[in-house]
């Protein structure tokens, strides 16, 4: 990818990553201020969600049983939300010269029902090529910190979207090991940040892979 610059006339994709607790809607706002703070028009956007259809999937997603779906049915809602997401704001906005910055993307559910459910991860892939053209981020940030500590983290939070924060504890070590994989194939796209440290430092961290990948 090289180190593009959002003068090019297309906006720039970055996605936000990691296991329950890391951080990332915290760190999503941080950053969109400082885009901002360089002049930039950006966009804060969530998966799933992000547009009115994929908002409706959410909720049936992230609350309920932990045994609610299979892990084919939530790759099948994820991908649903993900082409809504795409179609109705993650690219007009880009094709508009605009920044995205998204909590989530395609790599969760690679993550989540790749390696957490154990579907594997080519299979989810395979879909998002098939329902989305195989579109990727231009830079993902992985916050990671131990299963431990992010489920403590995540236990505080409430508001009721706690389905797979209520999952096993397996399917959180598979998870994390399965963030670290992603970033591991792919590391021009990936960065790991080590989402343990105050919310200052990890943003910093940020700030500084994100100057590091683009002419900001």
């Amino acid at each position: 990818m090289g180190n593009p610059s959002p003068k090019r006339g297309r906006g720039f994709f970055i996605t936000l990553e990691g296991g329950e607790g890391g951080g990332k809607s915290t760190q999503a706002k941080r950053l969109v201020a400082f885009i901002q703070e360089k002049g930039w028009q950006v966009l804060l956007t969530r998966e799933p969600g992000g547009s009115s259809g994929a908002e409706d999937i959410r909720k049936l997603l992230v609350s309920g049983e932990p045994g609610r779906w299979d892990a084919m049915t939530e790759v099948l809602l994820h991908t649903a939300a993900r082409r809504d997401h795409l179609q109705r704001t993650v690219l007009p906005a880009i094709e508009a010269g605009q920044w995205v910055v998204s909590d989530r993307f395609v790599d969760s559910t690679v993550a989540y029902q790749g390696y957490g459910h154990e579907l594997g991860a080519e299979r989810i892939l395979d879909l998002h090529r098939i329902a989305n053209g195989g579109f990727m981020p231009d830079l993902t940030l992985i916050l990671d910190l131990s299963v431990e500590e992010g489920l403590a983290r995540a236990g505080s939070r409430g508001g009721g979207e706690d389905r797979y924060e209520r999952m096993k504890r397996d399917f959180h070590e598979r998870l994390r090991q399965g963030f670290l994989e992603i970033a591991k194939s792919d590391p021009k796209r990936c960065k790991v940040i080590d989402a343990s440290q105050s919310v200052e430092t990890v943003a910093a961290a940020i700030e500084v892979a994100v100057s590091g990948m683009v002419n900001i």
